[in-house]
């Protein structure tokens, strides 16, 4: 028994006069990387960057989505209907139970969100794959979604941005998971026919058939520090290889060496950097005096410094893809 938790601490409180209610429990979050304690709000003003060593904790599509429209105001795209479990899926739990305990645990009915809105002054499509609704899985609703969302950003003329955090397909809807790949490279190639360009944002973990498929397929491609990027797992590949696979295999800083990703960037510097490219790929100018997101970073002493990495010929072979298409 805890002494300290269940007895010295409400009595604590009881003399102080303070409900539980008044007390929220989770004021503090400790880093993955470093082990530091930080503040919630500390957290929140730092785009959830860890202040102490810079490691980039996964947001949510809300803090996405303010973060980067223009003043964080933004139009949400409805999401679609599709079958709810239509191989009546079942392992050691119903997948129907799943996806509503999804569904509570997130607000959300499936694990894409879309919306529309202004980037410094230019209108945009964002879509956003978080891996907290069963682990970004790639399933019928999220193959719909983003079908949806490229054609209205093709109807609208609205370049499309997409973050993403996956594990691959969704195996609960088997093959029927696995026909959103294709789907929805139909819909990167009418992005390109259109002459609209695809930026893609691969962020901790981009694993699986989504690294395979459109996650791969964008006109950019840019990775947040840190973050995991592959197709199968460091684990799989040294037991079929049987070598020892070297530091920081998978990372984006070794896809940005090999020349896999474009640019890897600070959260804090992620928001310009997608104006700055979009901008020029629509060439349009950028406007002098630019909006800012609804969430800022505080006092930039007690930031950590932003960090830019990119390719020498990143902007080059952005430029040249989307000419292309």
């Amino acid at each position: 028994m805890n002494w300290i938790a269940n007895f010295v601490r409400p009595r604590i409180k009881s003399l102080m006069g303070v409900r539980p209610s008044e007390t929220p429990e989770n004021l503090w979050k400790k880093c993955p990387a470093c082990g530091e304690m930080i503040f919630h709000r500390d957290l929140e003003v730092a785009q959830n960057v860890c202040p102490h060593c810079g490691y980039h904790l996964r947001i949510g599509v809300r803090e996405r989505f303010a973060q980067t429209f223009d003043a964080g105001v933004f139009e949400e795209l409805p999401p679609p209907e599709v079958p709810l479990d239509p191989l009546r899926f079942r392992d050691e739990r119903r997948y129907t139970d799943r996806l509503k305990d999804a569904r509570n645990k997130t607000g959300r009915s499936e694990a894409l969100s879309a919306a529309r809105g202004m980037m410094d002054g230019m209108p945009v499509m964002i879509a956003v794959q978080p891996f907290d609704f069963l682990g970004g899985s790639l399933g019928m609703g999220v193959g719909e979604a983003l079908v949806r969302a490229m054609l209205a950003a093709v109807a609208e003329r609205r370049p499309f941005i997409l973050f993403v955090s996956s594990g691959g397909a969704r195996m609960q809807e088997g093959v029927l998971s696995l026909m959103q790949m294709p789907r929805v490279t139909i819909g990167v190639d009418m992005l390109r026919e259109a002459g609209l360009p695809y930026l893609v944002v691969l962020t901790d973990p981009t694993t699986g058939g989504v690294s395979a498929s459109y996650a791969m397929l964008g006109d950019v491609h840019i990775a947040e520090p840190g973050a995991l990027i592959g197709f199968t797992g460091q684990r799989v590949i040294e037991q079929t290889i049987r070598e020892k696979l070297p530091e920081g295999f998978q990372r984006a800083e070794y896809l940005l060496a090999h020349g896999m990703v474009d640019m890897v960037v600070h959260r804090h510097e992620l928001r310009a950097t997608l104006s700055r490219l979009l901008h020029l790929l629509m060439k349009q100018p950028r406007p002098k005096s630019r909006s800012a997101p609804a969430l800022i970073t505080g006092d930039p002493k007690a930031q950590p410094p932003a960090k830019v990495a990119a390719k020498g010929s990143a902007s080059a072979g952005g430029n040249s893809r989307a000419s292309g298409a």
